[in-house]
């Protein structure tokens, strides 16, 4: 018997950028893939355009502004879930996963969705993030997510938890990839003192967890061993922590490190400046609920060290396992690096970390719910 398509509904603040997003919209061209209805709740934002595109529908509300005036779409949305004859609904983040299980919780259960909700971070313990447990499934984008629900929340049922690791595209960032001629020219062309160096680089947003100030202990270290390095900071920070950013700056310049640290900001070229580095880190000092960065680089074949925790210590347990650091022992990773730059070390050319795994595992859970109810 052919299964029945589904109607899912997906709520989340807004599609500007991000993990959320980005996953938001895979799922929702892989239901449409499969004959489903994709209808998905949010602000707006840049990403609109892509998500209409692909065949879903996007119903424009700000259901993710911290104002009471957000609770007046209660019952707004009651009535779309009626309308619309909604079989799943997932919320991604902490006030939509409110707004959705109180219109949810207000209709029959005979004729209500089923409720999913995702856990994408390790968020404040406190009753407002507890909502994100509600879930009859509660998806966890890793085991350290997983084990957070069961820690902080213990009257979760560890049978609805289902962990659904993140996913990138193999054929999106493949093994071995070289930008283009074009891009390497130009790439060469504004940074002229990366020539002839080893190029270890940290992504991420400049900010205190990130790790960027154990990066320039780092880089300096190993310029004291004698090592050709130099240290790309990829990334900006928010435009409220522009103290952070002159603060680093003025380590770089102290440590006497300005000729062998750049900044480069915000770059939409990640893929690019990632394939032609020696090295990529992750330095965070709590725990990553996963870490999509660093599976990128570890899928385009490009070495990771990391500080051995979170979402990310996950990953190279299972692809890369010499890549892990204790966390916060910068003189290992030191060690590392050096022994890395001595030799370098063979990133295996597949791992289980795909993004239609993700897809098939989540379409899976909205499957079986479905046919539960």
């Amino acid at each position: 018997m052919v299964p029945r398509p589904l109607t899912v509904l997906q709520v989340l603040p807004a599609l500007e950028s991000g993990g959320v997003e980005r996953g938001t919209l895979e799922v929702a061209r892989e239901l449409v893939r499969h004959g489903h209805r994709s209808l998905v709740i949010s602000a707006g934002g840049r990403m609109v355009a892509e998500l209409e595109r692909d065949g879903s529908e996007h119903i424009q509300w700000d259901i993710g502004r911290k104002s009471l005036w957000t609770l007046r779409l209660i019952p707004r949305l009651r009535r779309f879930l009626r309308e619309n004859q909604v079989d799943i609904l997932h919320a991604r983040s902490r006030l939509p996963a409110w707004v959705c299980y109180l219109a949810w919780k207000g209709m029959a259960p005979q004729t209500r969705p089923r409720f999913v909700t995702t856990v994408h971070g390790l968020y404040s313990v406190n009753r407002y993030s507890a909502i994100m447990t509600r879930g009859e499934r509660v998806i966890a984008v890793s085991n350290t997510v997983r084990d957070y629900i069961l820690t902080n929340y213990p009257l979760t049922d560890p049978a609805r938890i289902k962990v659904i690791h993140r996913g990138v595209d193999p054929a999106e960032f493949p093994h071995g990839y070289q930008p283009s001629p074009g891009w390497l020219a130009q790439w060469r062309a504004q940074y002229p003192q990366l020539q002839g160096k080893y190029v270890i680089t940290l992504p991420g947003r400049l900010t205190r967890w990130k790790g960027q100030e154990d990066f320039i202990r780092v880089i300096a270290g190993l310029k004291q061993r004698g090592l050709p390095v130099h240290g790309l900071l990829v990334g900006d920070a928010h435009p409220r922590k522009q103290h952070y950013a002159a603060e680093l700056r003025a380590k770089v310049a102290e440590a006497g490190l300005s000729a062998d640290i750049t900044f480069t900001g915000h770059r939409s070229d990640l893929k690019e400046i990632m394939a032609v580095s020696d090295v990529v880190l992750s330095l965070s000092t709590d725990p990553e609920a996963f870490g999509r960065v660093s599976l990128e680089a570890l899928s385009l074949g490009v070495p990771v060290a990391a500080y051995n925790h979170g979402g990310v210590a996950e990953q190279l347990a299972a692809v890369f396992p010499v890549g892990r650091v204790p966390v916060g022992d910068y003189a290992a990773m030191m060690q590392r690096l050096a022994g890395w730059h001595a030799q370098a070390p063979s990133v295996p050319g597949q791992h289980p970390f795909t993004l239609a795994h993700m897809l098939e595992s989540t379409l899976d859970v909205y499957r079986k719910l479905a046919a539960a109810g």
